[in-house]
């Protein structure tokens, strides 16, 4: 199935897209769409979002599928649905 990812700021600089529609397979999760990507895009991907370059997710990063944060569904073990999109949206600061 197809799903599209949105990237914002420094991750948009590091897959050099906006946003990317990426095949995945039947009932993958966003934590295996995450994997995947770290592995298309590599260290500087894998660095940005696993905090400190573990596998644990940075925490300041917010994920959005359909625009729902995944805190209120069921975090990275949340389903895909065909056509899905998922929004990696970093901290914002401003005042």
């Amino acid at each position: 199935m197809d799903v599209v990812v949105k990237f914002f700021a420094t991750l948009r600089e590091i897959t050099e897209k906006k946003e990317e529609k990426v095949k995945i397979a039947e009932n993958a999760t966003l934590g295996s769409l995450i994997e995947e990507l770290s592995q298309k895009y590599g260290s500087a991907f894998t660095y940005y979002i696993y905090e400190k370059g573990k596998r644990s997710v940075n925490p300041t990063l917010q994920f959005l599928i359909d625009g729902i944060n995944v805190n209120t569904l069921n975090g990275f073990k949340t389903k895909l649905k065909n056509g899905s999109i998922v929004a990696i949206i970093p901290p914002v600061g401003g005042g």
